[in-house]
């Protein structure tokens, strides 16, 4: 008998990717077979996300461009996951027929029981119930990154509640998995292969506050450090207030932690962190950045900013230019100020026009631009650490990579002009060029 197809389309985050690999993982688990090609397809998932507006609308297009095959191929159910139903069910239910079923942030765990229930009915079925689960080492996960690399999802929800962000509504209040959950699931995926974990929650650094073990991302890292075979942790999502004395220590002399921290700051003016409702004011950024290079004068620092939030005057744009020509960030995001139904930004006075958010945005991003390049060009002559990922899309004529200093699928990327190596392995590699956001470089034998 033909095994029922499934293909799945992940938008948004790492933290959305890894719901994907669990769903995939329970419908495998009952049968079905995964398909890449949406057309060969009889169920079709849209995990979605609607953190932002611009992620809300290629959420939407990626729905109606699906809903469109789904009357000229074989597909017979269209799901939709994640955040979007989680926060606009009743909506999407009445202008989105074509949809079979809607599924939220905290049933996705069910869905291989969802589906079968659909199939005793012809209603349009949804399932938005609070989101109160957590991920656990015991959920089957098909993990669709390369075998060499995997994200390590430690907790769900946020409790940190900016002025700005949907995500505690969508999500819930922050929930760490215990350490012997995340402990088995690093195991397993070293064991298979994975040389690269990348931590991942709302808030990194908030981990372990809501248990009553005194577990702590200091304990769990110093836990995965032990794994054999383990090359590369690296930390992502760190909120300033939470970096700790004892985590920069951990980073500067754990020789498995790479030296990179994705730091997000949002702004440096101290009206607008103190709208936003962020913890840390522009005191506490200098100090911490300040001491990251102290300590460790080799880290890469990634942070995230936000233009145009409501009363942001031309004098904190330009002390936040100024702030990222002096600071000299290795990699930076910059996103423009998205209005969100039910969030307190949403209600401000004084809220910026589109057209200056794009201005300032362009603006940020052409000095980040500058600032990239010139540090780019510092590392030539250098050497560096690769994890060779494939041949480049440019021509098979030339490996790619990453450095330690670089994250999956945001921070750019080594190209291998000269020397062999397998897929998955870390070589060492001498710098030659670069350019605004990539390295080049040769393999030392």
């Amino acid at each position: 008998m033909t095994k029922e197809k499934v293909s799945l389309v992940s938008l948004g985050c790492p933290k959305n990717l890894v719901d994907a690999e669990v769903m995939l993982g329970y419908l495998t688990n009952v049968g079905y077979e995964v398909t890449t090609d949406e057309t060969e397809a009889d169920i079709i998932i849209v995990n979605t996300c609607s953190f932002i507006k611009e992620a809300k609308q290629e959420s939407i297009d990626t729905i109606l461009d699906l809903a469109d095959r789904k009357h000229d191929a074989r597909c017979q159910l269209l799901i939709v996951t994640g955040c979007l139903p989680q926060r606009y069910q009743q909506e999407l239910a009445k202008e989105l027929p074509e949809v079979d079923i809607f599924v939220g942030t905290g049933d996705y765990p069910r869905i291989a029981e969802i589906v079968a229930e659909k199939k005793g009915t012809s209603e349009q079925l949804c399932y938005t119930g609070d989101p109160n689960f957590v991920y656990n080492d015991d959920l089957p996960r098909l993990p669709s990154s390369p075998y060499y690399t995997a994200y390590l999802k430690i907790a769900e929800g946020c409790s940190n509640n900016c002025a700005y962000c949907v995500i505690p509504s969508l999500r819930g209040a922050m929930r760490s998995r215990s350490l012997d959950s995340l402990l088995a699931e690093a195991r397993a995926l070293v064991k298979n292969g994975v040389k690269e974990l990348n931590l991942i929650a709302q808030d990194i650094t908030a981990y372990g506050r809501d248990l009553s073990d005194g577990v702590s991302l200091e304990n769990l890292v110093r836990e995965l450090a032990k794994l054999d075979g383990l090359k590369w942790i690296r930390l992502l999502y760190a909120y300033p207030d939470g970096v700790t004395d004892s985590l920069i220590e951990l980073i500067k002399t754990e020789p498995k932690v790479c030296k990179y921290l994705d730091l997000p700051i949002q702004h440096i003016s101290d009206p607008i962190l103190k709208r936003m409702k962020r913890r840390s004011g522009e005191e506490q950024i200098r100090t911490l950045i300040g001491k990251l290079r102290s300590e460790i004068p080799d880290i890469a620092i990634r942070t995230s900013l936000i233009v145009g939030f409501p009363g942001e005057t031309n004098d904190d744009f330009k002390k936040l230019l100024q702030f990222v020509e002096e600071t000299r960030f290795d990699r930076l995001g910059v996103f423009c100020y998205s209005r969100e139904e039910g969030t307190p930004a949403a209600e401000m006075p004084d809220q910026v026009s589109e057209r200056i958010k794009r201005e300032r945005h362009k603006k940020l991003m052409r000095t980040q631009a500058r600032v990239s390049f010139k540090h780019n060009r510092s590392l030539v002559d250098t050497e560096e650490e690769v994890l060779v990922e494939g041949y480049s899309e440019e021509t098979e004529l030339l490996l790619k990579g990453r450095c330690s200093r670089q994250a999956p699928d945001v921070d750019g990327q080594v190209y291998i002009t000269a020397g062999n190596a397998n897929v998955g392995e870390i070589v060492r590699l001498k710098i030659t060029d670069s350019s605004d956001y990539d390295l080049i470089g040769e393999i030392i034998d």
